[in-house]
């Protein structure tokens, strides 16, 4: 007989044996434990003795610096064309071009799901030698970040990223995935969280698989990073628009031992070698990786 458990918010959930030692996430944004296949488990489901339950459940799983680990399922939401909220693009043009400078070109969707993300280039110039591309349409929906009050703020995201002046962004160029990549993660990333009903935000990490590979041919490099820009000055990175607030976030491709060594020492440890390598959100596809010696050291 499958039991019943319970979200913070009141809404109940079946216990199947498929779902046993699995996490899901609540309509509410809470999580929903279900436990392992246990007959004392199940009695207490049945006697709705849901603390108790809560306490038989298998621990939240986290890193070892403390940081909470969320493993997505395949995805079940079904395709949802969406259309791009104009207001909102015309909003956030402004506002990289008040920061950065004025988009020369915009790659706009054919057809897009859940989500309609436009990436807008802004060519290198004197002072900011670097292409840089932000998205927009990310924010149309807000993400799934909870009842708290004070997590409000952070519903809404957009992202961007930064390339070497040489880097090649036209269409032809992008047959090649060497060159494409950088942009299908912009795009992968910004629809994620509606995708999975979850969140993104600063100090987040993003994994190119499970165990993760490089993201193309001309990389080793194999998991995102989201930060608050470091090559903008601080007024970009909130912009208020419509009753929200859009957080901009950038982008920081990690080898894979800078991400385990994020997961095991924590979020400060890797800043500081950053700071030390000076590591900006300007990819370099070869640059040193600052955490080469962390799985001998530790």
């Amino acid at each position: 007989m499958a039991g019943k458990i319970t979200c913070e918010c009141g809404k109940r959930y079946s216990w199947k044996p498929e779902l046993a030692g699995k996490r899901a996430k609540c309509k509410c944004g809470g999580i929903v434990k279900f436990p392992m296949e246990d007959p004392e488990a199940l009695e207490l489901a049945e006697a709705k003795d849901f603390d108790a339950l809560i306490r038989s459940m298998p621990p939240h799983e986290t890193s070892e610096s403390g940081a909470d680990i969320y493993r997505h399922e395949a995805r079940t939401k079904p395709f949802e064309l969406a259309i791009g909220d104009s207001d909102s693009i015309d909003a956030i043009s402004k506002h990289i071009e008040k920061y950065i400078g004025p988009a020369d070109g915009v790659f706009h969707e054919i057809v897009s799901d859940l989500v309609h993300i436009d990436i807008h280039m802004v060519a290198p110039t004197e002072a900011r030698p670097w292409h840089t591309l932000v998205t927009s349409g990310m924010s149309d929906r807000p993400m799934t970040v909870g009842d708290d009050p004070a997590m409000r703020e952070f519903a809404h995201a957009e992202l961007l990223i930064c390339l070497p002046p040489d880097w090649p962004l036209d269409e032809q160029s992008f047959e090649d995935d060497a060159n494409y990549w950088p942009i299908r993660w912009l795009k992968t990333i910004a629809r994620m969280p509606h995708e999975y009903e979850t969140w993104v935000g600063s100090g987040h990490t993003i994994p190119n698989g499970d165990p993760p590979e490089p993201f193309g041919s001309n990389t080793k490099m194999c998991c995102m990073l989201l930060l608050q820009s470091s090559l903008v000055e601080e007024g970009f990175h909130q912009l208020k628009v419509g009753g929200k607030t859009i957080n901009f976030y950038a982008l920081f491709p990690l080898y894979k031992e800078e991400m385990e060594a994020k997961l095991k020492k924590g979020s400060d440890y890797l800043m500081e070698k950053f700071d030390k390598e000076q590591i900006t959100e300007l990819l370099d596809v070869g640059r040193k990786n600052s955490c080469r010696k962390f799985m001998g050291l530790f």
